[in-house]
């Protein structure tokens, strides 16, 4: 029976240990397919072997070095313990008969903790390849005089394997010493702690090996003190570099020494040896690394700040401005006036017609109700890009019609695998043009797509997309849902390039295990030509791929010249390890956005290009992984045209460019000119596309602008902006305001908007009958040397089942403020005598003379008259006064 139970726990213990071995293979398996399908098995393997490398490599010397102390331990015996072995541990292992296996489970502990110890080496690999590969960056940090690329990709492998080689020891301590009590060599009696002397000698040696390892440590703490943050300086300050780094290096010298000594007392058996060099490494790192420099900067440093601190100062402004791009920043100033004419807005015409009226989320409603068709389509997000539709250069908002999978009528497996595989098409309008009705202009809408101009979709389904689940089958026996007319659904199959073929049943097991199903196996559905599509979410499947690399989250989708859809990823390039460097968000101080990822929606082939070549940390990827990247000009034209400037990396920047734009060490440390994003609402200003021309420029840009205003003001100080179109792709520049004189800032406006009585009164008439009143974002629209500030107002039903209408746009210039019903009566309003540009919903366009008549005048004169008697009567002096300044500008308008 006994001999049973054992048979039974062997069994039990080798089904344990042999199954996550079998998933493991299984995944492996699965994911070499999927990087075949995609053409970088070069990546899979080289990640692949490097894994198994490092795991070996850690996993073996820990085995190595555990089992030899080991092997030493066992040889040792304890004659003298049978005196102490009457009661206690020993003794009840002694009565039990399981002192025979101590010696045994020392040994499989220390095997056990090896494959622990391979399986955290494994995870080093990146480490190891960036460590193997590393290049120089060119320039060297201004305390050490070791090259940035030291620090981005040496010192890290360096760090692990000198926290690996601490951890070894400790461990092997913890065993030996283990193996030790339970074998009497360390005793515990009423005389207290007896610990044999070949006991003593084997862990001395090991903890006086533990010393020299912290020896090195510390050699280590004199780099890490560049990425120190104290508040003035992030990096290396004062008291870091002439008491900190000074004891440092005192201790790299004698700590080492004292390892050596406290061994040596260990062998002689000089407690004085023994005791005295710990004492006096930790006595040093106390004083001189704890006590002093505490004392340094409260009583030298602080009172002298400025003047002591100035140099590091200098040295945290240029590497954090390394460390996030910011020297290609150019500063122009902007000399603001209010001189604006009818010439200067027909002259910006495209700029004005692509003002964005359109917010995101009112918008993404609005296309939930109207394009969704059906309750299993969803619209997951609003995109915004630019295409040249019928000769015109336009700024359109865009979004993929997805399947959602938890919206399907009737939720199975065939359903849900085999039937509804894709979505279908996208719904694209026009940022500011709006119908009678308030609703979006389309220019490509309904399923299958329809397009009233040049831009086309000819292949609509989406197989790969932001909502798709994790894996469906494509030529099955059962036709595939494309989508529904009003005759009945329309049916396709697959004939795209991605996914597994399951040709083998073979293929179909291992398949079935791997997405816990056994329908795969057994379905008659499925047959040898039909394909498995996984890692079918755009961002899960580039960050299989490379999983080094950060990515947007916010994909966007495309349509190339032949109407295909395809999906545009950023990704980044991170690091924590620049120098004097300021950390923001995820403890990062180093960002490139290096590589722009293309996916097919259809086939899901995967394109990586690299976009800026300059990054230091792109170029060893490219050194690791050769055949992965491909230059930006390999990027088929028709898709580059669409590359943007991402809008997290620009908000990282911004914030970042806030305070370091100030380069003069005293006022950086004084913050006398420092900047902030505007708050608008509850929250702060987010960058924000546009199509504008540029001061200076002849021909507009699609561009990424986001405002400052000066800390704790609400007026403007600056507006950044970065250039997304060809050749000038990056391009970064602030426009300056002159600090004499107001620029008023989005709170300003927003103020001044509310200040009206006309649109108050509006909003409360339009709130009390039931609408919901959304305000929209409010935009700072820089023509020539003038702003306009836009913001656009929607009306829903108070339900969650609202639908948005674009009903009034608010423009403010200079010192007005008008809402009318679109953009182009606002702008009449307030310059007079125009020429626009429309394009109504029957796709044609027309130029016509919006002429203010004085008759026109004369009649909106009396309205504002009128309105102004009555607010008299009913005592409302404020609102009063607005229109009678109204009246003043119709005069003399009137007057010209």
């Amino acid at each position: 029976m006994n001999k049973n139970k054992i048979t039974y726990l062997l069994l039990f213990g080798i089904i344990f240990l042999v199954m996550p071995l079998l998933l493991g293979l299984l995944n492996l398996y699965v994911d070499w397919l999927f990087f075949a399908e995609t053409g970088y098995a070069a990546v899979f393997f080289k990640a692949l072997f490097t894994r198994i490398s490092t795991g070996l490599f850690f996993g073996t010397a820990f085995l190595l070095f555990a089992l030899a102390n080991i092997i030493i331990a066992n040889r040792i015996g304890f004659p003298q313990r049978e005196i102490f072995t009457s009661d206690g541990v020993l003794h009840i292992l002694k009565a039990s008969g399981l002192e025979r296996f101590i010696k045994p489970l020392t040994v499989i502990a220390g095997i056990v903790m090896a494959v622990f110890a391979g399986q955290w080496g494994a995870l080093r690999w990146e480490e190891f390849l960036l460590f193997k590969n590393s290049l120089d960056m060119g320039t060297a940090d201004p305390i050490l005089a070791k090259d940035i690329g030291f620090y981005l990709f040496r010192l890290p492998f360096v760090e692990t394997v000198k926290g690996f080689a601490g951890f070894t020891l400790a461990l092997t301590m913890i065993l030996t010493a283990a193996n030790y009590f339970l074998r009497g060599g360390i005793l515990v009696t009423e005389r207290g702690v007896s610990i044999d002397v070949g006991v003593k000698k084997h862990i001395g040696v090991l903890a006086g090996l533990f010393i020299l390892n912290t020896g090195f440590g510390f050699y280590l703490d004199t780099f890490r003190l560049l990425f120190s943050d104290h508040g003035v300086v992030s990096g290396a300050g004062y008291t870091d570099i002439y008491a900190k780094l000074f004891f440092y290096r005192i201790l790299i010298f004698i700590t080492p020494a004292a390892g050596i000594v406290f061994m040596a007392g260990i062998l002689r058996g000089s407690g004085k040896l023994t005791f005295v060099p710990p004492v006096l490494v930790l006595a040093v790192y106390l004083i001189g690394i704890v006590a002093y420099p505490s004392l340094l900067q409260k009583f030298k440093v602080a009172p002298n700040e400025l003047a002591l601190e100035t140099p590091f100062i200098e040295h945290s402004i240029k590497f954090t401005r390394l460390g996030y791009d910011l020297e290609r920043i150019e500063v122009i100033p902007f000399d603001v006036d209010y001189n604006l004419t009818v010439t200067d807005i027909e002259v910006n015409d495209a700029t004005i017609k692509n003002i964005r009226l359109w917010d995101h989320s009112p918008l993404l409603r609005t296309y939930s109700q109207l394009q969704q068709i059906r309750t299993y389509y969803k619209f997951a997000d609003v995109d915004n890009d630019r295409y040249t539709i019928d000769g015109e250069y336009m700024q359109v908002m865009l979004s993929p019609r997805e399947l959602s999978y938890s919206d399907l009528p009737s939720r199975n497996w065939i359903n849900e695998r085999l039937i509804f595989t894709h979505g279908n098409g996208i719904t694209l309008g026009p940022v500011s043009r709006i119908t009678k009705e308030g609703l979006p202009e389309f220019i490509i809408k309904d399923i299958p797509p329809v397009s009233r101009l040049d831009l086309k979709v000819a292949r609509p389904e989406i197989y790969y997309g932001e909502l798709s689940n994790d894996y469906v089958i494509v030529k099955t026996k059962v036709p595939e849902f494309s989508y529904p007319t009003s005759e009945g659904n329309v049916y396709t199959s697959y004939e795209g390039s991605g996914g597994i073929r399951l040709d083998s049943l073979l293929k179909r097991a291992l398949f079935a295990l791997k997405f816990k199903t056994e329908k795969i196996l057994l379905s008659s559905d499925i047959t040898g030509e039909s394909k498995v599509l996984y890692y079918r979410n755009v961002l899960e499947r580039v960050r299989k791929t490379a999983p080094f690399l950060l990515f947007d989250q916010d994909p966007y989708i495309v349509i190339s010249g032949d109407g295909r859809l395809f999906w545009i990823v950023d990704a980044y390039t991170v690091s924590n390890r620049m120098p004097y460097s300021k950390s923001a968000d995820r403890n990062v101080n180093y960002i490139r956005n290096p590589v722009k990822v293309v996916v097919d929606a259809y086939n899901g082939s995967m394109g990586f290009y690299v976009s800026d070549p300059t990054d230091i940390i792109i170029k060893v990827y490219s050194k690791i992984f050769p055949d992965m990247f491909k230059s930006l000009k390999e990027m088929p034209e028709d898709i580059r045209r669409h590359i943007r400037y991402p809008n997290r990396l620009l908000q990282v920047q911004a914030s970042m460019f806030a305070l370091y734009h100030m380069t003069d060490p005293k006022i950086f440390y004084n913050k006398e000119n420092l900047w902030e994003v505007p708050a608008f609402g509850e929250k702060y200003m987010e960058p924000y596309y546009t199509i504008m021309k540029l001061p200076g420029e002849k021909k507009e840009d699609y561009i990424l602008l986001l405002p400052y205003s000066p800390a704790k003001r609400d007026n403007l100080a600056a507006w950044l902006a970065a250039r997304c179109d060809e050749p000038n792709y990056g391009k970064l520049f602030v426009y300056t305001f002159p600090r004499d004189r107001l620029v008023f800032g989005p709170k300003q406006v927003d103020a001044r908007i509310n200040q009206d009585s006309y649109i108050s009164q509006q909003l409360t008439l339009w709130g009390q009958s039931g609408s919901e009143v959304i305000r929209g974002s409010l935009l700072v629209i820089p023509i020539e040397q003038s702003l306009l500030y836009v913001q656009p107002l929607y009306l829903a039903a108070a339900d969650k089942a609202g639908l948005p209408e674009l009903r009034r746009v608010i423009v403010a210039y200079e010192n007005n403020v008008v809402m009318e019903e679109n953009l182009d009566i606002a702008l009449r309003r307030l310059f007079g005598t125009m020429k626009i540009t429309t394009g109504p919903a029957d796709g044609t366009t027309v130029t016509v003379d919006m002429k203010t008549t004085t008759t026109d005048l004369a009649k909106e004169a009396m309205k504002v008259f009128e309105k102004a008697v009555e607010l008299q009567r009913q005592g409302n002096w404020a609102g009063y006064g607005e229109e009678i300044k109204r009246l003043e500008q119709i005069l003399k308008r009137m007057a010209k």
